[in-house]
């Protein structure tokens, strides 16, 4: 039987962070950068009379609308579907006005998977998979697969059993060959978490 992958949306396969960076620095008049959120959300740093209106900015309708996907995100993704199933596992809930947008940008971007394998929910906990691949760690809490943490400036100084900074990285975890092959984490990182 294949073993199934959840894979986050947001941070993950797309760069929300620079949506809300461009967003919020626009329309606030400000110069704030990734690397001024190290170890930060961007809720944590922006002005706070601009705060309730950047948590916003993900209701709005465009603001899916053109996101770029990160680099390789979608070509590693259709080749993990020749070994793995795949799901997209999304935390709609926490703005829901964003499902239709975040299902248009799936289905536009990724038309190799089904739109039955787009999973919009609020608790990932709830998902049934082997790995789920997300930027935030609370999502791994009550997972009953393999929890592998994408990097953000917001998860720095998180700690995690695994880590990926990129999706070279999670094409060599679980697909690399050779010296390139990191699934040996995942062997260790499984039998540690049955221990």
């Amino acid at each position: 039987m294949r073993k199934c992958i959840a894979i986050d949306m947001d941070e993950t396969i797309v760069d929300t962070l620079s949506r809300h960076l461009d967003w919020y620095n626009t329309e606030f008049n400000q110069q704030l950068s990734k690397a001024d959120l190290h170890g930060a959300k961007i809720y944590q740093r922006v002005l706070p009379e601009a705060l309730a209106k950047v948590k916003a900015y993900p209701d709005h309708p465009d603001f899916f609308a053109d996101l770029e996907a990160n680099e390789q995100a979608i070509d590693v993704i259709q080749r993990l579907t020749e070994g793995y199933d795949i799901v997209i596992a999304t935390a709609a809930m926490e703005h829901p006005n964003s499902f239709a947008a975040k299902y248009q940008w799936l289905a536009k971007h990724l038309p190799f998977l089904s739109p039955m394998n787009f999973i919009f929910c609020g608790r990932k906990n709830l998902v049934r998979a082997d790995y789920l691949i997300d930027d935030s760690s609370r999502h791994f809490v009550g997972f009953g697969g393999q929890g592998v943490l994408y990097s953000a400036p917001h998860n720095v100084r998180e700690s995690a059993d695994i880590r990926v900074d990129n999706w070279s990285q999670i094409y060599d975890l679980f697909l690399g060959e050779g010296e390139n092959s990191h699934s040996d984490l995942l062997t260790e990182a499984a039998v540690t978490a049955e221990l």
